[in-house]
């Protein structure tokens, strides 16, 4: 039985090694593991930037890897403790976004300012108990390469955004949007399409 094995099957071993972690009810790790575990665990690429003001709520058993050139910018917020969150090269992550794994990001991806995008759900299904205390589940977000996601979306677990789609500002995206399409609304449905024949951006109507 290996190490992890041993401290995952005994309670008391293994809530003593998350205490040492992080404090009791904290979303951030204690200030050893950010410092001298963080930078051996999660990959950063060069020239990637993490404002000083970001969140990083990431723990060193889950993946975070950023690519090159990607900025994370002011206020915003990470978190792979319950999936794991990779960003491509050259990807911008706007103001105030909130990224809760699992989430994948391309490359070059848009993301403008406070876009959230969670691949955790709460459980809701038992009245009797908190919502709080019901299992969560999780299902990936993909945003391929070349996205833009307008400001103040909302995109939900499970869903992918396909290559160089744009998302109109202040959508709500509950289903999967095809490649080179634009989509807004709430919930958000199909706008323009590219087409490959005229060379343009086409309303659906027009073809």
């Amino acid at each position: 039985m290996s190490i992890v094995e041993k401290i995952k099957s005994n309670e008391k071993l293994k809530s003593f090694v998350l205490w040492t972690i992080m404090a009791r009810g904290a979303a951030q790790c204690r200030w050893w593991v950010v410092l001298f575990v963080h930078p051996f665990i999660h990959k950063r690429g060069k020239g990637s930037i993490i404002r000083r003001s970001t969140r990083l709520d990431v723990i060193p058993w889950r993946k975070f890897n950023i690519g090159k050139n990607t900025v994370v910018e002011d206020f915003a917020c990470v978190n792979n403790q319950v999936g794991d969150v990779f960003i491509g090269d050259n990807c911008t992550i706007g103001i105030g976004n909130i990224v809760i794994g699992p989430v994948s990001i391309g490359n070059n991806a848009i993301l403008a300012q406070h876009v959230c995008l969670s691949g955790l759900n709460h459980g809701y299904k038992d009245i009797h108990v908190p919502i709080r205390n019901q299992k969560c589940s999780v299902a990936m977000i993909t945003l391929e390469d070349d996205c833009w996601i307008g400001a103040n979306c909302v995109i939900v677990s499970g869903v992918t955004i396909g290559k160089h789609a744009i998302v109109a500002a202040g959508s709500v995206v509950t289903k999967n949007v095809a490649p080179f399409t634009i989509v807004g609304g709430n919930p958000a449905k199909l706008l323009k399409q590219y087409n490959t024949v005229t060379g343009d951006w086409e309303s659906p109507r027009s073809n």
